[in-house]
């Protein structure tokens, strides 16, 4: 029975830990932006939680009130939201990633600031604004389908546009930057090499999908905004394929996002050719120890199926 004991202590830890644009994660799983990252405190404490890289909500130059409710339906395969970007304005979001950063850093938790805008000279400005609270990266939020009504087509929509929107911010601020991509897209390969070539250190991929539920009782939408972005488990399919399509397209890292409840889901995303994997409406249905369960989920497959670490199994789809 010692023999049994020591022999099971021998056995390796697995290694989950991933790179970013030369940004460490201690795990893969990164808190998606909009969900909960939206105080110091809630970022720190899915940090404490397990998240291995935390992304702030979008912030936008002003401070945006959001949708009037009901912003959030589950539909029963996922939920739908239309929040509307609710955010404290890029001054007001500099503060708070100010706060959060010095907690993260001490725990070696990656913090991405997200910023959305309307023009091209917006996304630098506010981009500029958040990296002065020295963010570990910035996330472009290039693709959020709640607010098109009220911008025009999204920026994701086109490579000039992506490119253009990424070439700016490039080169107006000091850490890496991220392009969120748009799932709904006729083809997200191009658009992805497009964010490349424009400087990209790595994509996120990807953003919901516009969708609308329709309460038959009442005849109308269930959502105030009428419409607003699908994620969870039905999404998941969609998203997978994105990320198999970009990374066939690229080289720098993708963050895989869409739909990932499980540690097999994220094997899943990671087989694709993830690096990293965005966990969001996750939070909603397993709870803030989400992270926590899945990274046991993960160090249980892997070791289950003779794995050592992600790299291991990255990509593996494609071979």
């Amino acid at each position: 029975m010692e023999f049994a004991f020591a022999h099971e202590r021998s056995q390796p830890e697995i290694d989950l830990t991933c790179e970013i644009a030369g940004v460490r994660f201690p795990n893969p799983l990164v808190l998606a932006s909009g969900i909960l990252g939206t105080s110091a405190a809630l970022m720190v404490r899915l940090a404490r939680l397990g998240a291995g890289g935390i992304t702030a909500k979008s912030a936008t130059r002003l401070p945006r009130a959001g949708h009037p409710s009901p912003i959030l339906f589950d539909w029963g395969h996922g939920l739908i939201n239309a929040v509307g970007l609710t955010n404290p304005g890029a001054e007001g979001m500099a503060a708070i990633l100010r706060e959060a950063r010095a907690a993260l850093a001490s725990m070696g938790v990656p913090l991405i600031a997200s910023v959305f805008a309307g023009s091209v000279e917006e996304f630098v400005e506010v981009a500029r604004v958040l990296a002065t609270a020295g963010p570990d990266m910035i996330e472009l939020n290039l693709s959020c389908p709640n607010v098109a009504a009220e911008y025009g087509e999204i920026f994701a929509a086109s490579p000039k546009a992506t490119a253009e929107a990424v070439a700016a911010v490039k080169a107006a601020v000091p850490c890496p930057v991220i392009a969120k991509l748009a799932p709904n897209v006729p083809d997200i390969a191009r658009i992805a090499r497009a964010a490349e070539e424009a400087g990209a250190d790595a994509i996120t991929a990807v953003n919901t999908m516009p969708g609308m539920v329709i309460d038959i009782e009442a005849g109308r939408p269930v959502l105030t905004n009428r419409e607003g972005g699908l994620s969870g488990p039905a999404f998941k399919p969609i998203a997978v394929r994105c990320v198999y399509e970009i990374a066939r397209a690229v080289r720098i890292p993708i963050i895989g996002t869409g739909g990932v409840l499980t540690g097999e889901d994220a094997i899943e995303m990671i087989m694709a050719g993830a690096t990293a994997v965005g966990i969001g409406s996750a939070v909603a249905y397993r709870g803030l120890g989400v992270f926590q369960a899945i990274r046991k989920e993960m160090e249980e497959w892997l070791t289950a199926h003779g794995y050592r670490c992600l790299q291991e199994i990255r990509g593996r789809a494609h071979r």
